[in-house]
């Protein structure tokens, strides 16, 4: 018993104070001849708490080591449903403003934005250089990214965010729950939100998703087009993650 008590008290120690802040890489290689070559960076999930500066410098060194074409960032920046309970958003900004890509950054909101003021989140990404797709897109020579608002705290319309999409088209959303939304003919859509369940067993004990542990975590082949979700790089609720490895995703097309 003794020693079951221990290994239980460690394990307990290491999902609080190890794994939270283990940083990793993830590759995903998707086939699609017409995106050949195309290397994006998708972030997502912060959860930034007050005493973070320093994983928040060292999560965009991470990033910019990628040499990515293009950064997407998929939502909850912040921490908690009150102001107060994260880190400076004027900082999160200002070192967001330092990734680095060819085309750029860009962003949408999550719940926890939207709960702590999405509105003037979005204003101080903008001012630093990120670009936040609420509902619209953006198309570059060889394919087009669109953003929808957050499903819990806003209004996300699909239709809206497509309807001057030009090429190929890449869907960013906080949630995987759009995914029935999603029009056939999308390359790819990506979401966060799930934590990939953050303390995960032989499953996810829980999952904030309508599907439940369906769409946890990983690439997904659906009946709207493929669809890769991220365990994401924060922690909500309880500051621990168990089998559940923060993650910035790479994903290259050939």
């Amino acid at each position: 018993m003794k020693y079951l008590l221990l290994i239980g008290f460690l394990l307990l120690l290491y999902a609080f104070l190890v794994e939270p802040n283990i940083l990793t890489i993830k590759h995903v290689r998707i086939k699609n001849e017409k995106l050949n070559g195309l290397k994006i960076v998708f972030a997502t999930d912060f959860h930034f708490k007050p005493y973070e500066k320093y994983r928040l410098k060292r999560i965009v060194r991470a990033i910019n080591k990628q040499n990515a074409d293009i950064i997407l960032l998929g939502g909850d920046y912040v921490n908690g449903h009150k102001k107060g309970a994260n880190l400076d958003v004027n900082i999160i900004a200002k070192e967001f403003s330092d990734m680095k890509s060819k085309n750029g950054t860009f962003a949408v909101m999550g719940n926890h934005d939207g709960w702590q003021g999405r509105h003037e989140i979005i204003d101080l990404f903008e001012k630093n250089g990120i670009e936040v797709l609420e509902n619209r897109c953006k198309n570059f020579e060889k394919f087009t990214i669109a953003g929808v608002e957050d499903l819990q705290t806003a209004n996300p319309d699909i239709e809206k965010a497509l309807k001057e999409a030009e090429q190929p088209v890449i869907l960013l959303s906080h949630t995987p729950d759009i995914i029935s939304e999603v029009p056939d003919g999308t390359v790819l859509t990506l979401a966060g939100h799930t934590h990939g369940g953050q303390v995960v067993f032989h499953k996810p004990i829980t999952v904030p998703s309508k599907y439940g542990t369906k769409y946890a975590y990983g690439l997904f082949a659906t009946d709207c087009g493929k669809m890769f979700v991220s365990k994401g790089l924060g922690t909500s609720i309880l500051p621990l993650r168990f089998n559940c490895l923060p993650e910035i995703v790479v994903i290259e097309f050939e």
